[in-house]
């Protein structure tokens, strides 16, 4: 009883000690933190145009649906070469590598003159997107104040804002024409690119190098596999509902950007404010087990409403928001600290995993759509869901080793 109760204070004081130290941050992890925002916004960016490209390109919602598919494929596999590359030439090089490509592609995309071509553009774009995001984490968690979970808070607080504005940002430029939320992220990445080279010093090459295989071999370890098989069926939940909820709004380019963007502050203000203190309540797989249910009964809800009404699909997205925010920062933590891998590398090969999810969901939850009617790509949602929490709850004990003191 002493030794639990002397823990209680120490786990307080920790708490209390990360909250201080939250916003005394070098400017070089505001830069990087910045920079991740803009990166961020290019997932949900096209979200507001979906039917504006499909139109404009006489394109079937399936067809659209790959400019999701091309990016996610692309940044899964690519991750498994961003330790690699970063080992060899540093953070700060990788970190303007992709988005350099990032600023490219980009523009490309706005120029494209069929689906096709966007696809491969968005392609492209998934390549600096991983170049980016993977090295943005572990630049964060290098040189935040506070310790790793700070950092981890810090990184999710940035994809949060990021997922929020990018659909906003879609659907004010999208509204006056579709190919220039493109060029606006391109702006964007660009001033990012200034930023990150004017105030982020220069990160020096780590002594060990990065072997191509070492991502697939992080996931031999059971926590990390588990996390990241969890997260594959996880993500594919969450892609249906942000990559096929838009052809079914029935709204033009701001109502989808309204919508999406509150569905984005929910992703925000929940990873950042209530998931740490319910993982520290609770423990990461209570939580995670509770969020993943809540997310099923979710999508199922989205399933029964799809194409009967229009407020309670808004309603439930919105609300699908905060428990997708609590279980970013969830899985997230869970992969930084769960196997005893670099950090780099275990990221590498989590994400590799669980990208496949978002890759697979736009276009799976597209061609349910057109064959089966609205209803059936969000039930799939919802069984998804409960294969990631059936392997969850079934590698707990993986994961056990990870689990906080409960406060």
């Amino acid at each position: 009883m002493n030794g639990q109760a002397d823990t209680l204070p120490a786990a307080e004081a920790t708490l209390k000690a990360e909250k201080a130290s939250f916003l005394k941050q070098p400017k070089a992890v505001w830069a990087t933190a910045l920079a991740a925002v803009f990166a961020f916004m290019g997932i949900g960016l096209v979200d507001p145009i979906l039917p504006a490209i499909a139109t404009n390109l006489d394109a079937s919602p399936s067809e659209v649906s790959l400019l999701f598919t091309s990016y996610f494929l692309v940044t899964a596999v690519a991750m498994l070469i961003t330790g690699f590359v970063s080992s060899r030439i540093g953070g700060k090089k990788t970190l303007l590598t992709g988005l350099a490509v990032i600023v490219v592609f980009s523009s490309l995309s706005g120029l494209s003159g069929s689906v096709g071509g966007l696809v491969g553009f968005r392609a492209g774009w998934g390549l600096g997107n991983a170049l980016f995001v993977a090295t943005a984490l572990a630049v964060i968690v290098g040189v935040a104040s506070g310790g790793a979970g700070t950092a981890i808070i810090l990184y999710e607080a940035a994809l949060g804002l990021g997922i929020s504005l990018g659909p906003l940002l879609g659907a004010l430029l999208g509204g006056w024409q579709w190919r220039a939320p493109f060029f606006g992220t391109a702006a964007l990445m660009a001033a990012a690119f200034v930023a990150l080279v004017v105030l982020l010093p220069k990160t020096p090459v780590p002594e060990r190098k990065v072997r191509l295989r070492d991502p697939l071999l992080a996931l031999g370890h059971k926590g990390l596999r588990t996390t990241a098989v969890s997260g594959l069926f996880y993500n594919y939940g969450f892609f249906t509902i942000l990559a096929f909820t838009p052809f079914i709004l029935g709204m033009d380019a701001y109502g989808i950007g309204g919508v999406f963007f509150g569905w984005g502050v929910a992703v925000a203000v929940f990873s950042v404010f209530v998931a740490p203190v319910l993982q520290n309540r609770f423990g990461a797989t209570k939580v995670l087990a509770g969020t993943l249910l809540a997310l099923m009964l979710s999508l199922v809800g989205l399933g029964l409403a799809a194409g009967h009404s229009v407020p309670a699909v808004v309603v439930l997205v919105v609300a699908s928001g905060a428990l997708l925010g609590i279980n970013n920062t969830i899985y997230t933590e869970l992969a930084m600290g769960v196997s005893d891998s670099p950090r780099p590398v275990a990221s590498s090969g989590y994400n590799f995993v669980r990208w496949m999810g978002g890759a697979l969901a736009p276009f799976a939850a597209a061609q349910l759509g057109e064959h089966f009617g609205p209803q059936l790509p969000f039930f799939a949602g919802a069984a998804a869901m409960v294969v990631a929490l059936a392997v969850a709850v079934g590698g707990r004990k993986y994961l056990a080793a990870h689990e906080p003191h409960v406060v």
